[in-house]
């Protein structure tokens, strides 16, 4: 029977935590850096292996991740979650914070009902190297060909806008938002002067994004938190999955991120509940320790991974990642047909 050690963890830890949220595939690095390296390693973190702990241990790692991002985005969360219970209460929807919120539970049904149905057979089944790699080939082939039509998109946008004045749509909401609350006319244009003078606030950036996020229709949310099933494929990345369908929908890059992590965080948290008690299995005993010092790095990993990719996602594209898991895909690929 397998043994997860201490090294073994931190790697896979480390590896998890970042990878989970890059547009790369934390599961399939899971399953490809542990058959590159080979020896006990290969052995003891087979997740397709029978009674192997190291899924397990996975599990807990995602929860760590999930921790992270309710960490990193906890006062959207907090109004968000605010906004959700107000709806309930009041039988409406009334406010963009409302809308978003609803937005994200409809969005996570299809991959909740797709979790519980495909995800042991998909790990077990496609756990494996050979497949982990053509699925990260093809993963980069998707953001890639993503970014490109988001490039003909816009240069024909470009292409009709009639002056220089015109605004793109990747301009909109670009300047800093100002809301005033209404103030009800009162008699003629001259009265407006004696009226009392309303303070204005400025919107943050995050309130503006999840404005623009609450636009979407309740179909397009549901179809772009589909595109997290295929990251059940080991290879296919959850946020890089997320993002495509995002863009494709005509979202900026930093929203497409933005809605990719919000998601991320309910789904990713529920499944790694759902599987806790497996944890208490007797083949977990040994692996207890390795196991929560792995979640630990995980964690922290995932923390200044999406503290970086907030920012990257403002000024930056999903090609880079794009390149790396063709190049990776292909590598690991040929690597493992060949030996």
């Amino acid at each position: 029977m397998s043994v997860l050690t201490y090294p073994e963890m931190i790697v896979v830890g480390l590896l998890q935590g970042v990878s989970e949220l890059f547009p790369v595939s934390s599961l399939g690095h899971s399953v490809l850096v542990p058959g590159l390296i080979g020896g006990s390693w290969a052995r003891d973190l087979d997740m397709s292996a029978k009674g192997s702990p190291y899924l397990d241990s996975l599990v807990a790692m995602h929860v760590a991740t999930a921790a992270a991002l309710v960490i990193f985005f906890w006062r959207d969360w907090v109004r968000i979650i605010g906004a959700l219970f107000g709806s309930i209460r009041h039988r409406r929807i009334s406010t963009p914070d409302e809308r978003l919120a609803w937005l994200l539970v409809v969005a996570t049904i299809p991959v909740g009902i797709a979790g519980l149905a495909l995800d042991k057979v998909m790990r077990e089944y496609l756990g494996k190297p050979v497949p982990a790699a053509v699925f990260l080939l093809l993963n980069g082939i998707v953001l890639f060909t993503v970014e490109r039509l988001q490039r003909t998109r816009r240069a024909t946008a470009a292409a009709r806008t009639p002056g220089p004045g015109a605004a793109s749509r990747r301009d909109i909401g670009e300047q800093p938002t100002m809301v005033m609350p209404a103030v009800a006319a009162r008699g003629p244009a001259r009265d407006v002067a004696n009226q009392p003078t309303t303070r204005m606030r400025a919107v943050s950036a995050d309130e503006a994004s999840d404005a623009r996020l609450a636009r979407l229709g309740w179909w397009e949310a549901i179809a772009i938190g589909a595109c997290q099933i295929l990251a059940l494929l080991p290879g296919i990345s959850r946020s890089g999955a997320t993002m495509a369908g995002g863009l494709l929908r005509g979202l900026r890059h930093d929203d497409a991120a933005r809605f990719a992590f919000l998601l991320a965080t309910p789904v990713i948290a529920a499944a790694g509940m759902l599987k806790v008690p497996e944890l208490a299995r007797p083949e977990m005993h040994g692996a207890i320790g390795p196991t929560l010092v792995g979640s630990l790095v995980a964690g922290v990993g995932a923390y200044f991974s999406v503290r970086f990719l907030v920012r990257y996602f403002q000024t930056r594209t999903l090609t880079p990642f794009a390149i790396y898991c063709v190049i990776a895909g292909l590598g690991c690929l040929a690597y493992f047909t060949l030996t």
